[in-house]
């Protein structure tokens, strides 16, 4: 049933999940996103927004739905009980915020003993590069901003909301770090140098949603780091 102490997700199931979003995203990137590029002569970013939003991060709202249905009835209180979307406090924003300065200097960090090691970092995949917007391609953000939602949505609320209660029954304490591995999986198709530059977000987002029990502080945590990075990178300030 759907309830506040969902049936537990062992470890197998869980990464089998991350690992078919992986393949799903792999080939969402590696071969349709390329193929309609150089067919439309349009740049990769505009395809990234359009199928990633609606080839891969809707189908992640759907898997969550699948998943929700398979437990049971779905009740009146599932987004703040079984979802664990709750009111923010203090606590949380503590926690959320003190998550995005602890990803981000694990990130400084990794970048900076990759630097050190002498590796040329790529930081935007082909399929995300974005060269800085002029007065002219302004429009790429009207795009972007239905896609961000998509993507914080859909990720936190099949990863965080389904998925960690269902990690935590079967893990225990360590819920969050099945869901840090599986979630590094999921980014594979983004190379391994920017996939290690983002390890300390994965696994640092969910370990805090686990410890405040709200689905919240990881949309927090994912959408700040994810927001204003890219509005950075958009106007060339990356």
């Amino acid at each position: 049933m759907t309830a506040s102490q969902p049936p537990a997700l062992a470890p197998s199931r869980s990464l089998a999940i991350f690992a078919g979003f992986a393949i799903l995203l792999y080939l969402q990137t590696h071969l349709t996103i390329p193929w309609l590029s150089q067919t439309s002569g349009i740049e990769p970013i505009f395809f990234w927004f359009v199928v990633g939003g609606l080839g891969v991060f809707l189908p992640l709202l759907l898997a969550a739905a699948f998943l929700l249905r398979g437990e049971g009835p779905l009740t009146a209180d599932l987004w703040s009980t079984r979802l664990r979307f709750r009111r923010m406090n203090a606590g949380d924003w503590f926690w959320s915020f003190g998550g995005i300065a602890a990803a981000g200097a694990g990130s400084g960090l990794v970048m900076q003993l990759m630097t050190l090691a002498g590796t040329d970092m790529q930081t935007q995949p082909p399929f995300m590069h974005l060269e800085p917007l002029d007065a002219g391609r302004y429009w790429l953000l009207a795009v972007w901003l239905p896609y961000w939602v998509l993507n914080i949505m859909g990720e936190e609320i099949l990863w965080r909301g389904v998925m960690l209660p269902r990690s935590e029954a079967a893990s225990g304490r360590w819920g969050w770090a099945v869901q840090g591995a599986g979630w590094s999986l999921f980014h594979v198709a983004f190379g391994w140098q920017l996939l290690l530059t983002m390890l300390p977000l994965l696994f640092i987002l969910p370990y805090v949603a686990q410890r405040r029990k709200n689905s919240w502080t990881g949309v927090v945590i994912h959408a700040v780091i994810n927001g204003p990075a890219f509005i950075l990178i958009a106007f060339g300030v990356m």
